[in-house]
Parts: C-alpha cells; sequence; structure tokens
C-alpha cells in the first residue's frame, strides 16, 4: 500500500504540473473560452483518476491480484465513461471543446507516465516469499 501512495503522489504532482500548463497554452491560444474547456477538462480528469485512485487503493489492502483487476476494471469503465461525457458536452458553446480534449489527453498521459515511471524506480517484489527456503 504504501508503494502505491508513493505511485499517486508523483502521478499527482506531474499532472498538476501539466494542467497548469494546459490551461496556460489554452489561454494564450483560444482565450476564455480555451480556459473553461481546460478547467473541465481537468475536473472531469481529476473526477475519473480519483475514483480510481479510492477503487485501487481499497483493493491494495485485499490482495495484489484485487488491486490488479481493479486497476484494469476501472481503466475500461473510465475509458466507457469518458466517451459518454464527450458525447453528452460535446456540441456546447459554453467552452472550446479542443482545448477540453487537448487538456484531458495531456493530463491522462502524464498520469500515465508518471505511474509508469515510478513503478518502474521502485524495487517492489514481483515473487510473495513464503519464508520456507
Amino acid at each position: 500500500m504504501a508503494h502505491y501512495g508513493r505511485v499517486v503522489r508523483w502521478s499527482i504532482a506531474l499532472t498538476s504540473v501539466v494542467a497548469a500548463v494546459a490551461v496556460v497554452i489554452c489561454a494564450l491560444v483560444v482565450g476564455a473560452k480555451g480556459i473553461y474547456g481546460a478547467l473541465i477538462g481537468i475536473g472531469v480528469v481529476a473526477v475519473f483518476f480519483g475514483i480510481s485512485i479510492i477503487a485501487v487503493g481499497k483493493a491494495a489492502k485485499v490482495s495484489p491480484m484485487a488491486m490488479m483487476v481493479t486497476a484494469l476494471g476501472s481503466f475500461v469503465f473510465k475509458i466507457v465513461a469518458f466517451a459518454i461525457v464527450l458525447v453528452a458536452i460535446g456540441h456546447s458553446t459554453a467552452f472550446n471543446g479542443r482545448s477540453l480534449g487537448f487538456t484531458a489527453l495531456a493530463c491522462i498521459l502524464a498520469w500515465s507516465a508518471a505511474q509508469a515511471v515510478a513503478a518502474m524506480r521502485m524495487q517492489t517484489l514481483y515473487v510473495e516469499p513464503d519464508g520456507k527456503s
């Protein structure tokens, strides 16, 4: 569980920096509607990854197998739910849709990259010792 907390902290830190940069870029390129789109993208991504953090954190207390199944299941859920959200708000003129998409994609990639790098740097046993050897 402590390892998962470290991965989450690294992911949140990197994604926050990327999100801030994305808001600035959208503001400079598109203007106010770009800011609104970027903030909506950040909000959607934050909610979806927050759900994953809670679900995977609870599953990590059960077993590594439950953690993996929960992580993969929440990944599929997030993809489907994100597509539904985009279709639902896709025709709105209150914000710039490309800014939302750009920011969401940047945050998703940053989160995924941070998780991959943090997981590779950790020295975690991949075989559980039984103590009999």
